[in-house]
């Protein structure tokens, strides 16, 4: 939070900021508060941060702290805030652990109509509307209890500084900063401003930092010259003059959208139409943190060809005050300010000083519209301003304005377009011309920057209707003989600004009985045990340690060619970066360059590459800047060499790892001939990225003897760490130590993936002597390591007309990328789930692994599951289509039963999939909203809305037998605490507070006295990546394994003294003396499955769930919006069902990320294009389900599990499907409505289902206008791969 005294408005102002874009040149005056000064668990939580704590929103935990400071800063200018102030608040912050509902749940403990919801009949978060449960099982909906909260008490602040409050009155002065490279200068006045823009033409003027700080962090961009103009009245000024309100530029967007909030609040509805639509804009623009720092002319003067406010303010005609040294002008922003690409009319010398929006006046119109891949905080696809002006008294145009970001290389205005209906009436006749004529006007080449090309010249023919609607609906439809056309009632819909409801939610699970002892903690919902911790700032992570006096930083040169030979590698540059060290490469390799899971990879590149990203070397400095200069100094050249990119161009040159894997059952032949019917298509489903917070990251510290070397890794796998280091480096895995403490998140994306990093880095500690350490930066991370496995899916299906499957043939071609990693292991996963949950007589799943030039593609949660269990989804939901019948029937027809053997002959025990169906039907009111949503869909023409039940079966257990091992080490110390350490790593899925839990309950002792530190080598060796969902299973039964070896041990003494304490029974041992320490070991029996054969067992048990969710998709744009989700999920007796419950709700989030959202896009020569969060969009606070129910399923004891429990980290993942296929089930209702295009019923929607998808499914007389014929030599911008 940044605090300064606003001179303007004559009061202190708080914000928060993105502490990245924030430069400490700019914070002169200015207070700054981090999440360390406002508590901790030393002294005194506060309020905020205890409260995100308790209530389970913090996992992971590296995203708390910016949670805890953006609601902080809402609370200090704020102090009873709305939910929806809230929202607000925290939406520019970003989750990839908890799925978001247990942040907001804690927050609205705040809120002014938080609380208490006073029995509304409605709210199903009201306690009065609750299940009431008469039997002897306690189903409970609180996770947390708010009366132990400490109340939030305003007065208790720190106050502002003193000393800067004492300035206020001083007058400002010029304040210079001189860098290695750049100067920085504060001005004060305007006249000082010109003369540094007269003596400095090249200078870039920075108030927000939102622009220039990404082009010189990730675009190595370079600006010797920054003048930062805050500080001067003039630009800050706000006038409300005759015409319009005029902005100073230095103005904040924040600023800007009060300001036009309170005009609309108090000018005649006529004046107030442009403003609207800046804040239309401006409301989906970016978070607060944005918000706060950015400024009215940044934006414009950045003229982004993707810019959400240019179109707005060229298509109102805003005025804009140009000064320089000696000269002042006032321009109306038309379509000849932008010349070019990112250029304006504003001169070298020139700044833009002022910007006026105008009132709109009588008979004039004005919408704004976006559309981007993700609602909130997105950069664009198309953006639009559009304005008419009416003659008086009539419906006749006078001016007509459409203005596109989005459509060229600049903010364009369709000319062409507008001029032509000048005069005529606003009526059907202009629509279909102006439609007509965009179509032609705003043509793209299939070639275009950006790509999307049919979906964006859809989407400007899309906006005109919508914006067509709006006006025919302000005018009321006068005089609609002829002139104006009549507003049909199914169109009024289209006319609604996107709105979302204040979120609502539930989560049930089975309480412990009042009976047993508070000390008996599992089953209990016990808070994260680092969660204070993440929220105060205390937690450490990789990069938080502190640094060593001799440290240096390592930084990563990669190759940016997908396939090519090495020519030379020219260092000469780099060695000119100050504090440069050294460059290290495969000639520096002591051991073996050789490495990976498959022995296919190398340490560094040598004399080829096989991917952009590729590690060929690394540069070590003494700063992280000067590594990044120096990484970009390092000069390669390279011979190109044919790159395989794709899984059809793997396919066309039979670039394949191995041979096809096949699980086969039942004849195949006979179940076809037998059907009714049979169905046959393709289906393609991206990759996705990881997006863990906190990204990878080690530390490594030579100790000077014997090869000696520890290191701190955010990883999931300490073994293989160990191992791959210690191979590197030609010594005995005994001298290397890994330790692993937490990690910012983890999803399968640090199981393998996280040593190239660590290798190389041990390398660079190895040849200098000293400690070094290396955090990737994001868009490294994203380069370099790879993600979830994009699958190409080939089907056949034979059904019989009732809808009961008796033949299945799928070919599954996985995308492996550059090295084989674990993608064997992956396609599978895919094979064991291909059948998801249903009983298919004839079956044959193949799979294929495509060697490709892509970064190697890993682990992710789910590990080729989802892939598996949504292509069986798809053919399933084309059998209803087919079949007449409701897609629910028929899947529960197809459902397997209670020991039925799988495709791969395993036995179904403990089958609880149609308990968890039934009850997700009925809590879900399926069958009555089922009629809603019909109904709905009758009455709406251009908004449709979709409803699908969807069940899942997972397997768990590594399918490699030896992998099932887990190993724990407990010392009992003379004080009676614990020290616990077992083999897996935490990384936010709670498994260390659940191990606590379960040592707790064995040992028969409060958790306050073990405390369990890390996760390392020297402590439990050859430990089993903490990956598969099996980490608690197997980790919980070598502790308990453990602890009986203790209790055995204590028992003589418990035995001699039955009333003394825990401590007495253990100094009493001590003094014997009896070992207090012990290990435990454990692997899961029977695993071992023989693909030759189709035979042993794949898995040791299956977790099930089932997921019905609702959507509502908007036809003209592809937005859709999750309106609701109910998951029924069986874990067991869940060991801590506020962690399962968070890791059911934050997969599902993450899986909705995959299939509704998330989509990587790759150039043709192989180079990954969504490389950052600016261009890759995960699932934000605005896109969880509005109504967000979770049941934990109840009595479901496994008894092939620690305290009968069962794994929740992945299985839950897949239940996000119900929302593609609600999509799915809207889009076939909009195609229902527009028979006369030719559509066929069976419709291609891969995966994930984003806005470009669900648009160009619904096809219409829009569409149609809109088709763009592509050569066959065209080079599109990005490539399905």
């Amino acid at each position: 939070m940044l605090s300064k005294y606003d001179h303007l408005q004559n009061k202190i102002a708080h914000f928060s900021v993105t502490a990245c874009q924030v430069p400490i040149c700019s914070l002169h005056h200015v207070a700054v508060t981090t999440v360390e000064g406002i508590g901790s668990t030393k002294s005194r939580l506060h309020p905020v941060q205890e409260r995100i704590a308790k209530c389970h929103g913090s996992q992971c935990g590296f995203c708390t702290p910016g949670m805890v400071m953006s609601m902080y800063t809402l609370l200090r200018n704020e102090p009873k805030p709305t939910m929806e102030e809230i929202e607000d608040a925290v939406e520019g912050n970003l989750c990839r652990c908890t799925g978001y509902r247990p942040i907001l749940q804690g927050f609205r403990t705040f809120a002014r109509d938080g609380g208490c919801y006073g029995g509304n009949e409605d709210n199903p978060n009201c306690c009065m509307n609750q299940k009431k449960d008469h039997t002897q099982v306690i189903l409970s909906p609180s996770l947390f209890n708010t009366e132990k909260f400490i109340p939030m008490d305003s007065t208790q602040e720190p106050i502002f500084p003193p000393e800067l409050l004492r300035l206020k009155g001083a007058p400002q002065k010029q304040l210079r900063f001189e860098g290695e490279r750049v100067t920085w200068i504060q001005a004060t006045t305007l006249k000082e401003l010109l003369d540094l823009k007269a003596q400095h033409p090249e200078a870039k003027l920075v108030v927000g930092n939102t622009e220039i700080g990404i082009e010189m962090k990730f675009k190595n961009k370079l600006f010797p010259v920054i003048v930062c103009p805050a500080w001067i009245p003039e630009l800050n000024s706000v006038e409300h003059g005759p015409e319009g309100i005029t902005f100073g530029a230095a103005c904040t967007l924040s600023s800007v959208e009060k300001t036009l909030q309170e005009a609309i609040a108090k000018l005649p509805v006529h004046k107030t139409e442009v403003f609207k639509g800046v804040l239309e804009q401006l409301r989906w623009f970016g978070g607060k943190q944005v918000k706060s720092l950015a400024s009215i002319g940044g934006n414009i003067i950045t003229a982004s060809p993707i810019s959400d406010l240019n179109p707005v303010f060229m298509a109102c005609g805003a005025k804009l005050t140009i000064v320089s040294r000696g000269t002042r002008r006032t321009i109306q922003m038309d379509h000849t300010f932008f010349p070019g690409y990112r250029k304006t009319l504003v001169g070298p010398e020139e700044i833009l000083l002022s910007i006026e929006i105008p009132y709109s006046r009588e008979g004039e119109f004005f919408s704004a519209f976006k559309q981007a891949s993700r609602r909130e905080d997105d950069i664009a696809k198309v953006t639009c301003g559009m304005r008419v002006l009416f003659e008086p008294g009539t419906t006749h145009v006078k001016e007509l304005a459409l203005c596109f970001g989005g459509m060229a290389d600049r903010t364009i205005s369709a000319l062409k377009t507008t001029r032509k209906q000048l005069s005529h009436f606003w009526n059907e006749k202009l629509l279909q011309e102006v439609s007509a004529d965009l179509a032609e006007e705003l043509k793209l080449s299939p070639d275009a920057p950006g790509g999307m090309v049919e979906f964006r010249r859809t989407l400007t023919l899309s906006f005109f209707f919508k914006f067509y609607l709006m006006v025919l609906q302000k005018l009321g439809q006068q005089d609609s003989e002829d002139k104006c056309g009549r507003l049909d009632p199914t169109f009024a819909s289209a006319t609604l600004l996107f709105q979302k409801d204040p979120p609502a939610n539930v989560q049930f699970y089975q309480e412990v009985p009042k009976c047993h002892s508070e000390e008996d903690t599992v089953g209990r919902p016990i808070p994260h045990l680092s969660a204070t911790m993440q929220a105060s700032g205390e937690a450490v992570y990789c990069d938080d340690m502190p640094r060593y006096d001799n440290e240096l930083s390592l930084r990563l040169v990669t190759s940016t060619r997908a396939h090519a030979k090495i020519k030379s590698i020219d260092v000469s540059e780099a060695q000119k970066v100050p504090g440069f060290v050294c460059f290290i490469s495969a000639d520096d390799v002591p051991g073996s360059n050789e490495t990976g899971i498959a022995n296919d990879e190398t340490v560094f590149a040598k004399d080829k590459v096989t991917c952009v990203g590729h590690i060929i070397g690394a540069v070590v400095t003494d700063t992280p800047e000067h590594a990044q200069r120096a990484a970009q100094g390092v000069k390669i050249t390279y011979e190109d060499l044919p790159a395989i990119i794709t899984i059809e161009d793997a396919i066309k040159n039979n670039s394949f790892y191995g041979h096809e894997v096949k699980i086969e059952k039942g004849d195949l032949k006979k179940g076809f001939s037998e059907a009714d019917h049979i169905v046959a298509g393709e289906l393609h489903i991206g990759g996705q990225e990881h997006f863990y917070l906190e990204t990878q990251c080690t530390i490594a510290v030579p100790k000077g003897e014997a090869g000696e070397m520890e290191l701190f890794v955010s990883t999931q796998n300490t073994m293989k760490t160990q191992s791959f280091v210690a191979n590197m480096l030609g010594v005995p895995a005994n001298r290397i130590v890994v330790r692993v403490k937490r990690m910012g998140g983890g999803f399968g994306g640090k199981e393998t993936r996280s040593t190239v990093v660590s290798t190389a880095v041990a390398l660079a500690a190895y040849k200098t002597g000293c400690p070094v350490r290396c955090m990737l930066d994001r868009d490294e991370d994203m380069l370099i390591t790879g993600g979830r496995h994009p699958f190409l899916a080939r089907y056949k299906v034979g059904f019989m007309k009732t809808g009961i499957i008796v033949a299945l043939e799928v070919n599954h071609y996985s995308n492996a990328g550059n090295t084989m990693d674990l993608s064997d292991g992956v396609r599978k996963k895919a094979l064991f789930h291909m059948d998801n949950s249903y009983k298919i007589p004839n079956i044959r799943g193949t799979g294929w692994l495509c060697k490709t030039n892509l970064a190697s593609n890993m682990a992710f949660r789910g590990f080729g599951g989802p892939q598996g269990m949504l292509i069986a989804e798809y053919w399933m939901s084309e059998v209803a289509v087919t079949c007449g019948l409701p897609a629910e029937e028929v899947r529960r027809k197809n459902m397997y039963n209670e020991g039925d053997l799988t495709h791969f002959n395993q036995k179904l025990e403990g089958f609880t999939l149609p308990r968890c169906w039934d009850e997700c039907l009925a809590s879900s009111q399926y069958h009555a909203r089922r009629s809603e949503v019909d109904k709905f869909n009758r009455e709406n023409s251009w908004k449709k809305r979709g409803l699908c039940i969807i069940p899942t079966k997972f397997g768990i257990s590594y399918t490699s037998h030896y992998l099932n091992q887990a190993g724990a080490l407990i010392h009992v110390y003379t004080d009676g605490s614990v020290l616990l350490t077992h083999g897996g790593t935490e990384m936010g899925q709670g498994l260390h507070t659940k191990m606590v839990q379960v040592a707790s309950q064995a040992l028969k002792i409060p958790i306050s006295k073990i405390y369990l530190s890390e996760a390392s080598t020297n402590t439990v060796p050859n430990a089993t990546p903490t990956a598969a969902s099996v980490s608690s299973d197997i980790n919980g039964q070598a502790i308990y394994e453990a602890c009986q070896t203790i209790l055995k041990r204590l028992e003589p003494f418990k035995k001699k003294n039955p009333s003394g304490s825990w401590e007495d029974w253990v100094k009493a041992a001590y003094e014997d003396p009896v070992s207090l320490s012990a290990t435990g070991f454990y692997y899961t029996p029977n695993i071992g499955y023989s693909f030759e054969t189709n035979s042993g067992k794949a898995y040791h048990y299956f977790s099930y769930g089932v997921a019905c969710s609702e959507v509502e998709i908007d036809c003209l744009t592809g937005d859709h919006k999750n309106i609701r989700t109910d998951i029924v999920m069986d874990v067991g007796c869940s060991l801590n069902p506020a962690i399962d419950i968070g890791q059911v709700e934050g997969a599902f989030v993450q899986g909705m990320g995959l299939f509704t959202m998330e989509e990587l896009h790759y150039s043709p020569e192989g180079s990954l294009l969504t490389r950052g969060p600016s261009t890759y969009k995960i699932p934000r606070f605005g896109n969880i389900p509005i109504e967000f129910r979770v049941s934990l399923l109840r009595d479901s004891p496994n008894k092939k599990a620690i305290y009968a429990s069962k794994a929740v980290g992945e299985p839950p993942l897949f239940l996000a499907a119900s929302i593609f296929f609600a999509i799915k089930d809207a889009i076939h209702a909009a195609r229902a409505q527009h028979t006369d295009h030719g559509m066929k019923e069976l419709f291609r929607l891969d995966s994930p289902a984003t806005p470009e998808k669900i648009r160009n499914a619904c096809i219409d007389k829009f569409t149609t206008l809109c088709v763009t014929d592509v050569p066959e030599n065209c080079k599109p911008w990005s490539v399905r791969v």
